[in-house]
């Protein structure tokens, strides 16, 4: 059952609410980051990039992660909704891995000497784009729907597969990347205030993901049900 069209518009309805309360905070944000919080001693102002770095490249792993977690439970339940959310998630990954591997670039200039170097984790993290480049392009060139769906599903989760070593790579590769400073087994290595702004940036990205996930995922309802999915 896909549901109906009165219910679609609402996820839609309440996903741009909830994006627009995203937006809002992340203004707050960035105004907290070049207004109230430090300049880091050695990289200087290129370092505040990394309010928008991390989180965009947190939002995309955890939408890709997301993409294949949906996808195993579509392969078991056969739900077609499932299906319709884990095509939302892996449109919104693709946003925040646009983000990600923009400001990376920005970021790296100033402080490598060079916009792009073939590292480990970089070189992951530009793979797991392409893999979701080509669930897109799946979506879009298998018309049956059942069968669409089964074959993205499978590389939903073998790009989710790929999330834990782009986390673990700068332990095991010689790698430039700097190691993370949140998910680490010791404390965070970042001063209170550094702190504090990127924890509410990582929290304006997650609820800007859920805004942006919702409003999609309405709008791929939507569209099944007017192309005859099964409405109420």
């Amino acid at each position: 059952m896909i549901g109906s069209l009165a219910g679609s518009h609402r996820v839609i309805r309440n996903g741009m609410v909830i994006t627009g309360i995203a937006l809002a905070a992340m203004v707050g944000v960035y105004c907290l980051a070049l207004l109230a919080t430090p300049v880091e001693a050695h990289q200087g102002l290129a370092q505040k990039i990394v309010y928008i770095h991390a989180p965009a490249a947190w939002s995309a792993l955890l939408s890709f992660s997301i993409v294949g977690i949906v996808s195993g439970l579509y392969l078991w339940l056969r739900d077609p909704r499932l299906d319709l959310f884990a095509e939302a998630s892996a449109d919104v990954g693709l946003v925040f891995s646009v983000g990600m591997l923009t400001t990376g670039p920005i970021w790296a200039k100033p402080i490598w000497g060079t916009w792009w170097t073939w590292d480990a984790r970089l070189t992951l993290t530009l793979f797991l784009f392409f893999i979701f480049l080509g669930y897109r392009a799946l979506r879009g060139a298998v018309q049956d729907r059942a069968e669409r769906a089964r074959f993205a599903a499978v590389i939903g989760i073998l790009g989710m597969i790929l999330v834990p070593f782009i986390h673990l790579s700068v332990y095991l590769f010689r790698t430039i990347h700097p190691q993370p400073i949140l998910l680490k087994p010791s404390a965070p290595s970042l001063p209170p205030e550094m702190l504090r702004t990127l924890l509410a940036s990582f929290g304006g990205f997650t609820l800007l993901y859920v805004g942006l996930v919702s409003v999609r995922y309405g709008l791929g309802l939507a569209n099944e049900i007017r192309e005859g999915g099964d409405a109420d």
